[in-house]
């Protein structure tokens, strides 16, 4: 009689990205029926038969159930890991959830971008955007941290421009702000524990070859 399988837990970044996720899974066999009972007040969703457990969480909080091995796998936006900055291994892009991470303002902003003076940037992501004025553009840069509507940051003048999610750029053209530079392409990504990743190697292994390709 072997060991006992130990279960694989998931956590997967709320809302959109978890159902894309639950697809994607679904498509390669792995199911979780009561995850997908709206009503249900449980908080942890296992899967007896594969000895699997799910569960949801804000996406920030993701790479820290990762890292502390309180969840095996996780899935959550490039933009968080960027921002997050814990140790686990990025294993997989997933390829949905596609958007780009960017410099936007007014296009007055423009030729501040250039001259490498003072600026303000208001962004929910201060350490992507300390990264990409400090290291990349050797810019000094005064960042400042909004949790709600960035675009309001130029607008009302609180700062000269803002870093971002843009996906389609339709809300920052509806308030007269554009894309001026782009940071880096952002997608889905699936992170594994690095203990987990010796121990279930196997398991892991085979989970993340068969989503390549259903992927492929």
């Amino acid at each position: 009689m072997s060991e006992e399988m130990r279960y694989l837990t998931f956590a997967l970044g709320k809302g959109r990205l978890a159902n894309q996720t639950l697809e994607l899974l679904e498509e390669i066999g792995i199911t979780c029926e009561e995850i997908k009972d709206k009503s249900s007040r449980k908080l942890i969703f296992v899967n007896e038969e594969l000895k699997l457990k799910f569960f949801l969480a804000k996406g920030p909080d993701v790479p820290t159930y990762v890292e502390y091995g309180a969840a095996d796998i996780g899935v959550v936006g490039k933009d968080t890991l960027l921002e997050e900055g814990r140790r686990a291994y990025e294993v997989l892009d997933l390829g949905f959830g596609k958007c780009k991470m960017c410099v936007c303002g007014p296009e007055s902003a423009r030729e501040l971008l250039q001259h490498h003076e003072m600026i303000r940037v208001a962004s929910k992501y201060p350490k992507i955007a300390k990264d990409y004025f400090y290291n990349k553009k050797h810019q000094t840069v005064d960042i400042i941290k909004l949790n709600g509507s960035v675009e309001l940051g130029p607008i009302v003048g609180l700062s000269d421009v803002i870093v971002d999610i843009v996906e389609t750029g339709s809300t920052l053209k509806a308030n007269g702000l554009q894309v001026l530079e782009e940071i880096c392409p952002l997608s889905a990504r699936m992170i594994v524990n690095q203990v987990s990743m010796r121990m279930e190697s196997e398991r892991i292994r085979k989970l993340i070859s068969d989503i390549k390709e259903r992927l492929a």
